[in-house]
């Protein structure tokens, strides 16, 4: 199961949440399940759109990033629900109900994920090519990029 330590950035004068950052499909899975909580702490599902909160012990609040880890929607879920699918989110940011208002999130505002560390560059994969946008970078058969 891969599952990474960091730091959640809300902003520059706010102080960082400890953060979880489950990366594999077996820790994604997993999720928050079997946890009485995360207090004061949070768990980062990517790549993920959606969520469940089917045999969860806690309501939970739910927060869908884009790929440039911008709060697109926020969601409080209670257990044993099915969240909506997020067509434009790429990450999905999970902690204890209230904890997110508690922590002034709101849509719009812009995230940054630190490894233990400091590196910013925690959700990127090891050897993976990244083309001028940011995005992946594709390849051409015809032998022109």
């Amino acid at each position: 199961m891969t599952t990474r330590e960091g730091l959640l950035r809300l902003g520059p004068d706010l102080p960082a949440v400890p953060l979880e950052i489950a990366a594999s499909y077996r820790a994604r899975t997993r999720g928050l399940l079997g946890r009485d909580g995360i207090p004061g702490a949070a768990l980062l599902l990517t790549p993920a759109g959606s969520v469940h909160t089917f045999r969860m012990r806690f309501a939970i609040d739910v927060a869908y990033l884009d790929r440039r880890l911008r709060v697109i929607a926020l969601a409080t879920m209670a257990p044993n629900r099915l969240g909506l699918p997020r067509l434009r989110s790429r990450h999905v940011l999970e902690a204890e109900a209230g904890a997110m208002a508690a922590w002034g999130l709101r849509v719009g505002a812009l995230l940054s994920v630190e490894g233990p560390d400091g590196r910013t560059d925690v959700l990127t994969r090891p050897g993976r090519r990244r083309g001028v946008s940011g995005g992946p970078a594709r390849h051409d058969p015809r032998g022109t990029a």
